[in-house]
């Protein structure tokens, strides 16, 4: 899977601050920018914030997914996530999972276990391991 963020260059319509769209295999794009405190032009949410909302989705779907597996109707979730910063950095993620009132305590339960260990959650947890390796090619 492949990932591109680009800016245009100086001259194109170029848009002021940070922002860039970020290209994501299967025909996606987002555009990502800082807050105006940070010199953005505040276009898109911060990568930061993106880091956030990747795991708000993905606990919500890894629920869902379990849930169908056990052949649960759950209905409507919420997953909240309120990061704590530490200047612009992560510093924590708080995860809240709202469930419909109708679910039992040992449904309830199960979900909030699956919910830990959906992939993101255990990619920021370091239960990952994650290789990164850089490098520079001309444009």
């Amino acid at each position: 899977m492949k990932v591109v963020a680009r800016r245009k260059a100086s001259g194109e319509s170029q848009v002021l601050g940070f922002a860039h769209d970020v290209e994501i295999e299967g025909g996606h794009t987002v555009r990502v920018d800082e807050p105006s405190a940070a010199g953005g032009s505040d276009t898109g949410p911060s990568p930061t914030r993106l880091v956030a909302a990747a795991l708000a989705g993905c606990t919500a779907v890894t629920m869902e997914m379990y849930a169908a597996r056990k052949g649960w109707e759950i209905g409507a979730v919420e997953v909240e996530v309120d990061v704590a910063y530490d200047g612009f950095a992560p510093l924590s993620f708080a995860v809240t999972l709202r469930l419909p009132a109708e679910l039992s305590d040992e449904q309830r339960e199960a979900l909030l276990v699956v919910a830990g260990k959906c992939p993101v959650h255990k990619l920021l947890a370091g239960e990952t391991p994650v290789l990164i390796s850089d490098e520079v090619e001309p444009l």
